[in-house]
């Protein structure tokens, strides 16, 4: 079970706080740029960024290789880990700097509904109940889209050894189901981004909006397609 706490991280659901004083998590599937960006926004900011450590995981790349055999593991591995980041961050009483995060725990399971066989997710379920993870209250989501050929090249252009072998039927599933997820989100405000359509990342011009519209998004479900808006 996942507890949201208001006790940590920001709860702001009025619109009164500023982007400095909210929790923001980028999200989307592999080769999107969500931890670039997270990294950019708690830059701009000035404030703390919690981050996946996927080079952490000892299972990952033998999941790339070898597929299913290693599912379980690097499921199991990533979700202890996420759970102890932000107990850590808890304990030590420094989650109030931590404004940007790159995951949030809710997907999770999406990826084990993906990775794990039938029983293989009913034994990963068990464990992620057990835990009862508390969490932050996410005051907004950063959703990037952006098509699997975008994705595929970004991953190329990273040049991970092992990420190479990500498929395009993965990345087709991965996506299908961030947008299964994201369609039925109602957690928190969302903000869902054209990924393709920009490069907030090393155009200053296209950062700059999509930091005016993270900062005027309080409440609801949004759109940003700055291309699309020109056209229209």
């Amino acid at each position: 079970m996942v507890k949201r706490s208001g006790e940590f991280g920001g709860g702001v659901r009025d619109g009164s706080a500023t982007a400095q004083e909210r929790f923001i998590v980028v999200e989307g599937p592999i080769g999107v740029g969500k931890t670039e960006l997270a990294k950019k926004l708690a830059e701009h900011y000035d404030c703390g960024a919690l981050l996946e450590q996927t080079a952490e995981n000892p299972f990952l790349e033998r999941f790339y290789r070898s597929g299913h055999a290693a599912a379980l593991p690097t499921q199991l591995f990533f979700l202890f880990q996420r759970a102890a980041q932000i107990e850590e961050l808890k304990q030590s009483d420094l989650f109030r700097p931590i404004r940007i995060a790159d995951f949030m725990l809710d997907k999770d399971r999406l990826f084990a509904s993906i990775n794990l066989d039938r029983d293989e997710y009913a034994l990963y379920g068990q464990v992620f109940e057990k835990m009862a993870i508390e969490q932050p209250v996410v005051d907004l989501v950063v959703y990037l889209q952006a098509p699997v050929d975008v994705l595929l090249a970004r991953i190329a252009r990273r040049g991970i050894d092992y990420e190479a072998l990500i498929d395009r039927v993965y990345l087709e599933r991965l996506s299908d189901a961030y947008a299964r997820f994201f369609y039925e989100y109602d957690a928190s405000p969302l903000l869902i981004v054209n990924a393709a359509s920009i490069d907030p990342i090393h155009n200053s011009d296209d950062f700059g909006q999509l930091v005016a519209q993270i900062d005027a998004t309080s409440s609801g479900r949004h759109f940003f397609n700055p291309v699309a808006a020109a056209l229209a």
